[in-house]
């Protein structure tokens, strides 16, 4: 006896958007999406040691996984990875870039007194030409005032760096607080990632791999532009026969990987004051290598390296990098070229399904392919 057919209100009532199992779907999905939403907004405050602790995670994951394999206790590992990474990275970034504001208010100041007592004009005195060249400058833009508010922005540019060491001291220890569970966790973090991926395996291992690539480019990319201007800075410092070279040069390579500040937090006051002292033509020599040389190499070769790792045209890694930086601040220069790889891999992953779903009709319509 054969089974009887489903009734047609029963075939309609599950056909129906209006149907009970629809409309649960439909309301698992917005309360899904409502909470990815919440926790969003929850993760805010904390985009930016969520960014640089996964960045570090990727980084020196060789590192964890060696001292694993000796150790044989993650969380031990963990916790010595975390002191080595601060030990390398934390410390020496954090101290030269609030130094060398401070010391930039203090040499802003030095600037200030100089003009507003006419002394730089004095220094004119051997040049006749340039001080004439200088008066007719001097009379068209009131360079008293200028200083000062450039004098003024910096002092409160340090002002502020002072008031906000306590909150910057919070989102460090933050942020290698997380390290140290993104290094022991990893292994348990990729398994739920993989988990919850509406991917297949194959399309979230290829995704994992090109935001491993994206951050590992995107910073070493940095390192490697930012040890390029302290070279091509130190190299001028040299030449111009200026005092410490080797230590400038160094500085203005940190200052490189500080998207914020940069190499010109030295040479512009270096340029300066060398002006100020009458050696003009150094000052001329420093300030058109440093704009010209220093700084053009920052935005040829970043682009190239990042680009080139992550398979990106240049204009889109620099884009991403900069609106990053615009969008999230200094966590932008990770989740810019994050995003932007995700996007691009998810946008493939929808083209492969086109392809195959065309490629599935076709064969479904070939009359030749019943065979």
């Amino acid at each position: 006896m054969s089974k009887p057919n489903p009734e047609p209100a029963a075939v309609e009532d599950a056909d129906d958007w209006g149907s009970r199992r629809h409309v649960r779907t439909l309301v698992l999905m917005a309360a899904t999406v409502f909470g990815i939403y919440l926790c969003y907004r929850l993760a805010v405050p904390f985009l930016p040691a969520l960014a640089w602790a996964s960045a570090l995670a990727v980084l020196f994951a060789p590192l964890q996984a060696g001292l694993e394999s000796k150790l044989k206790r993650p969380s031990l590992a963990a916790a010595i990875s975390v002191l080595l990474i601060a030990v390398i990275v934390a410390v020496p970034v954090t101290f030269v870039a609030e130094r060398l504001v401070v010391q930039a208010a203090k040499g802003a100041q030095l600037v200030e007194r100089k003009v507003a007592s006419g002394e730089w004009q004095r220094s004119f005195s051997d040049q006749p030409r340039m001080g004439e060249l200088a008066g007719r400058f001097a009379s068209r833009i009131d360079l008293t005032d200028a200083v000062k508010s450039a004098t003024d922005w910096l002092a409160d540019s340090a002002g502020k760096i002072a008031k906000g060491s306590v909150l910057q001291a919070a989102g460090i220890i933050l942020t290698f607080y997380l390290l140290f569970f993104f290094l022991r966790d990893r292994h348990v973090a990729l398994r739920a990632m993989r988990y919850l991926s509406p991917l297949s395996d194959l399309q979230t291992d290829h995704l994992l791999k090109r935001v491993h690539d994206t951050i590992y480019a995107t910073i070493y990319g940095t390192l490697v532009v930012s040890m390029v201007q302290g070279l091509l800075g130190g190299l001028m410092f040299w030449w111009l026969g200026l005092s410490a070279p080797l230590l400038w040069g160094v500085v203005m390579a940190m200052m490189g990987v500080v998207p914020v500040l940069g190499t010109f937090v030295v040479w512009v006051p270096a340029s300066i004051l060398l002006a100020l002292e009458g050696h003009w033509g150094s000052a001329l020599v420093l300030a058109l290598w440093g704009l010209l040389v220093v700084s053009t190499v920052d935005n040829l070769l970043r682009p190239i390296l990042v680009g080139n790792r992550l398979k990106l045209h240049t204009v889109l890694a620099f884009l991403s990098i900069l609106g990053g930086l615009l969008l999230f601040g200094a966590a932008g220069f990770i989740l810019g070229p994050v995003i932007l790889t995700i996007t691009i891999v998810l946008l493939e992953s929808w083209a492969d399904r086109g392809r195959d779903g065309v490629d599935v009709n076709q064969a479904n319509h070939d009359p030749d392919s019943a065979t």
